[in-house]
């Protein structure tokens, strides 16, 4: 898929962009640790040049924070486009701000900042509303223009689908545009409670709002990862009378009852996931946002599509939802698909006046100063609760393969590099992912 991509995308050119996601080397020749993609399963932990200023919009960052994101699977197993190899991947990072170009002039040298998992121009009709994920001018991927009808933003370190930017899983990253692609960050908040303004809070916050909880709503959240996680939570801030989460790992189903108090599926245990939140919330669900997967189809029917290539994704979540969800109920898709479904219930649809809101990637600059300043700094909202392990960015490649088949409990996990601070207090210490096994 990918050779067949690439070239296609090669046969149709690149758009024209604001930006050009090649960047110069550091002209010291200077070496970084980064993790880099290679084929299928297969990432490696490389030494890369330090990128330099390249454009007078660039800022270059010292990480001292990244992490591994669900998303980043698609990338992993190769069902995202036009991977090349050693593309270094990563789209959720902060750090410390180590050059700015000429023309950077709100953010400065020493500065501690987070990037927006997503690349915006600033000027385009869309970032002028900081619906930043929508941006116009920064995506080169003609395939995606002829998929989809028109592009994203162009993404840090997700495949030349998005672009083509090198990402943050490494030491340092160029950040095109950053003066309105990055965040500076006050003193009294730690990088645990910052990094996940990258993707995660935003997304989750998004999916919530997008979608339209209100108070006294019962919520459905399809997959409890961190994103799931956040959702409900978010939901409950909302004011949501009832949440019941659907997952299959019983460490995800037991970590949500544990730290949010929510009601959960085990959907191994449930077949029919949609007939026992029918039992439990006979009116239907008034909300149901899918947070899970499409690259886990869980019926032998779309496991076979699937492998055949008859369909890129699966549309078992979206039913699931439209089914459970009350007459003229909303249904918001979070996840991140990717291409074409089979079979998807447009009668039910359409019958039962459900609202189907695909949510689309978070534009963060919406959220992130509301999420940083009224929920992180009051308390209302600590974003470490997910945080379950701290590893080295040394251990990237093998951190892919136990995030893969959620080694140890895994949920969120805080990568740290050689210019990363010390633990916060209550967040995980540093372990070795080898190590897990054996706890475990």
């Amino acid at each position: 898929m990918q050779a067949a991509s690439n070239i296609f995308q090669n046969h149709l050119g690149r758009l024209d962009t604001v930006v050009n996601p090649e960047s110069k080397s550091a002209p010291d020749g200077a070496k970084m640790k980064a993790l880099a993609w290679f084929g299928n399963n297969d990432v490696r932990v490389i030494d890369a040049p330090v990128p330099d200023i390249t454009e007078p919009d660039d800022v270059i960052v010292r990480v001292t924070g990244s992490t591994i994101c669900g998303s980043d699977l698609h990338l992993y197993h190769g069902e995202i486009m036009t991977m090349q190899k050693g593309d270094i991947l990563g789209h959720e990072f902060m750090g410390i701000v180590d050059k700015v170009g000429p023309n950077v002039t709100n953010i400065k040298p020493g500065q501690r900042v987070v990037a927006s998992f997503q690349i915006a121009c600033g000027d385009c009709k869309f970032c002028k509303q900081k619906l930043s994920s929508f941006c116009d001018r920064t995506n080169t991927s003609t395939l995606q223009k002829e998929m989809y009808g028109q592009v994203d933003a162009g993404f840090f370190g997700y495949s030349h689908f998005t672009g083509g930017y090198a990402g943050g899983q490494a030491e340092f990253v160029r950040v095109p545009k950053g003066n309105v692609n990055l965040l500076p960050i006050p003193k009294g908040v730690p990088d645990e409670k910052a990094l996940f303004l990258s993707d995660i809070l935003p997304t989750s916050y998004h999916a919530v709002v997008d979608t339209g909880v209100e108070k006294g709503d019962v919520v459905g959240v399809w997959g409890l990862g961190p994103i799931g996680l956040y959702v409900a939570k978010w939901a409950q801030l909302k004011g949501a009378s009832r949440v019941i989460g659907i997952d299959a790992v019983p460490e995800r189903l037991a970590f949500a009852e544990s730290k949010l108090g929510i009601e959960t599926i085990n959907f191994k245990q449930e077949k029919d996931v949609a007939k026992k939140i029918l039992e439990l919330v006979p009116s239907g669900l008034d909300t149901a946002i899918d947070c899970g997967s499409f690259h886990e189809p869980k019926s032998l029917l779309h496991k076979a599509q699937k492998l055949a290539m008859l369909e890129t994704d699966s549309p078992e979540t979206i039913n699931e939802m439209i089914y459970a969800v009350r007459k003229r109920g909303k249904c918001g898709i979070i996840a991140a698909y990717a291409g074409y479904a089979n079979g998807v219930n447009v009668g039910a649809l359409m019958e039962k006046g459900v609202r189907l809101i695909g949510n689309g990637q978070a534009p963060v600059h919406l959220y992130w100063e509301e999420i940083l300043n009224d929920y992180i700094i009051p308390g209302k909202f600590d974003p470490t609760f997910v945080l379950t392990h701290r590893v080295p960015l040394e251990d990237m490649d093998k951190l892919y393969a136990a995030f893969d088949k959620r080694q140890a409990g895994v949920e969120k996990v805080f990568v740290q590099t050689k210019f990363s601070s010390e633990p916060s207090p209550g967040c995980p210490k540093l372990t070795r992912v080898a190590e897990w096994g054996a706890k475990n």
